[in-house]
């Protein structure tokens, strides 16, 4: 089982998050040989003036060390 929950900004269409999660939902399950109904994606929108509380500081600071791409960075 999997589970992805992608934080974003508003103002993404319900068509493109749909696409998005189709596409994590294919890719998961390329590359960990699940079934589609073992992966679970979710989406959570953040305003802009909450990133730095509500994802910045908890999830990529606090949590640096389990990040497999860190901001910034290029792959």
């Amino acid at each position: 089982m999997l589970h992805v929950i992608v934080k974003l900004w508003p103002g993404k269409s319900e068509q493109q998050k749909t696409r998005l999660a189709e596409a994590i939902t294919k890719d998961v399950m390329d590359f960990f040989d699940y079934g589609e109904e073992s992966v679970s994606v979710a989406m959570e929108e953040i305003k802009p003036q909450d990133w730095a509380a509500e994802v910045y500081k908890p999830d990529i600071i606090r949590h640096s060390e389990t990040l497999y791409k860190k901001p910034g960075y290029k792959m």
